[in-house]
C-alpha cells in the first residue's frame, strides 16, 4: 500500500482540526504556524507550532515519534516490545521510557480489572484486523476469517497482565505506584512464553504527552499535537481563542464532523469500533462489524450501543486508555464511570448517531 493510500484511509480515523490556521493577526508570529506531518503508528502524524522563531521543533517531534515507534512498536522488529515478546520468557532490558510505558499499561489494566489487557497480542494476531482489511482492498471476492470459539479460548488463556514483571538491576519488583528514574536499568519479563504485549491502547498519548513536555520546554506556548485519534492542544490560539476540535463521523466520508468542541490545553481522545474493522452480511440486517476492539471475557470485538467515545482530559495518555475502557463498558456504564472522575468529561456517540456528553 502507498503512502498515499495509507494517509487516504487513515484520515478517515483521525480527530479533525478545524480553523486552526490564522488570518488577520497583527503579528507574524501568530498568522504563521509551523507544521510538519509525518507517518508513525500505523496512523498519520501532524505537529503544528504557532512560532516562526522555532522552526526546528516541530521537525525534531516527528524524529521523536519515529524514536518512540522504535521502542513500542509490536510489529517493528528489534524493537523493546519486539524483543520482549520474542525473549522465550527471558528477561528483556529496556529503556526508561518502555518500562515507564508498561508500568502506566499495568496501572490501567489493573484500574479495569482486566477489562483493558496489554497481553492481549495474541488474540488481535488471530483476528489480523487490519491485515484483512488489506486483504479485502485487493480485487476479486474475498472471505473473512472469523476465529473459532475453540481458537480464541486458547489464545486468551495466553492473556493475563499479571504475567507481566518489572524488575529493577537488582531483581525488585517494579510496581503500579512506584517512582521510576532514567539513572536506573530496568528489565521486563513475560511468565508465559507464549504472551506477548502491545501498547496500542496508551502509546500514543504517552507519547503526545512527552512531545507536549518537550516543547513546552523549549517555550511554545500555543500549538497542536495531532497522532491519528490524539490530538494534544498547547495552551490556546495566539489570540487567545479556543482551538476547534472536529470530532469524526463514524463511518462518515473523510473529514466528515459529527460534532465540534472548542478546547484550549487539553486532550481530545476518540476510540471507536469505526477506526479498524471489516464488515459482513449483505444487508443491513445482517451486517456485523468486527473490529480492533476486543472483549477480554471472549476475544472476539466487542458489540454494544457504542460507536465512538471521546475523552476529554488533561493527560492524552489518560485519555487514550480511557476511551478504548469506556467504549469497552458501553454507554450506561462508560458514563457513570467518567462522572466518577475528577477533571475528565467524554462525549459518547451512540449506534444512532447520538451524542451523549457526560456534562
Amino acid at each position: 500500500m502507498t503512502t498515499e493510500n495509507k494517509t487516504r484511509r487513515i484520515s478517515q480515523y483521525i480527530l479533525i482540526l478545524s480553523a486552526i490556521f490564522m488570518t488577520g493577526c497583527s503579528s507574524p508570529r501568530s498568522v504563521s504556524p509551523v507544521s510538519r506531518t509525518g507517518f508513525a503508528f500505523d496512523t498519520v502524524v501532524t505537529i503544528t507550532v504557532y512560532d516562526m522563531a522555532q522552526t526546528g521543533l516541530a521537525d525534531h517531534c516527528i524524529d521523536l515519534c519515529e524514536q518512540y515507534e522504535s521502542l513500542f512498536s509490536a510489529t517493528m522488529e528489534g524493537s523493546e516490545v519486539w524483543n520482549i515478546n520474542h525473549a522465550d520468557g527471558m528477561k528483556t532490558a529496556v529503556s526508561y521510557d518502555t518500562a515507564a510505558l508498561i508500568q502506566s499499561a499495568l496501572y490501567y489494566c489493573d484500574q479495569s480489572q482486566g477489562v483493558l489487557d496489554l497481553t492481549l497480542r495474541p488474540v488481535a494476531e488471530e483476528w489480523d484486523i487490519s491485515g484483512q482489511m488489506k486483504q479485502a482492498e485487493a480485487p476479486g471476492d474475498h472471505e473473512y476469517y472469523i476465529p473459532s470459539a475453540q481458537t480464541l479460548a486458547e489464545r486468551l488463556s495466553h492473556v493475563d497482565y499479571r504475567k507481566v514483571l518489572i524488575t529493577d538491576a537488582d531483581g525488585n519488583k517494579i510496581g503500579c505506584q512506584d517512582t521510576l528514574s532514567r539513572e536506573e536499568n530496568y528489565f521486563v519479563t513475560l511468565s508465559d512464553t507464549h504472551s506477548a504485549i502491545d501498547l496500542g491502547f496508551i502509546a500514543k498519548g504517552y507519547i503526545a504527552d512527552c512531545l507536549k513536555a518537550y516543547l513546552l520546554s523549549e517555550g511554545v506556548e500555543s500549538g497542536i499535537i495531532s497522532l491519528g485519534g490524539n490530538i494534544l492542544l498547547i495552551g490556546a490560539r495566539p489570540d487567545g481563542s479556543p482551538f476547534t476540535v472536529g470530532i469524526q463521523k463514524p463511518f462518515g466520508a473523510v473529514n466528515e464532523v459529527l460534532t465540534t468542541v472548542q478546547e484550549s490545553d487539553i486532550s481530545v481522545v476518540s476510540s471507536g469500533c469505526y477506526e479498524r474493522y471489516f464488515a459482513t452480511g449483505e444487508t443491513e440486517a445482517d451486517r456485523m462489524i468486527y473490529h480492533h476492539i476486543f472483549d477480554t471475557a471472549t476475544g472476539c470485538p466487542v458489540q454494544n450501543d457504542l460507536l465512538g467515545v471521546t475523552i476529554l482530559s488533561d493527560s492524552s495518555m489518560e485519555g487514550d486508555a480511557l476511551s478504548t475502557y469506556c467504549y469497552l463498558l458501553g454507554l450506561e456504564k462508560g458514563l457513570a464511570y467518567i462522572r466518577s472522575l475528577d477533571n475528565v468529561d467524554a462525549l459518547f456517540v451512540t449506534k444512532d448517531y447520538a451524542v451523549v456528553p457526560s456534562y
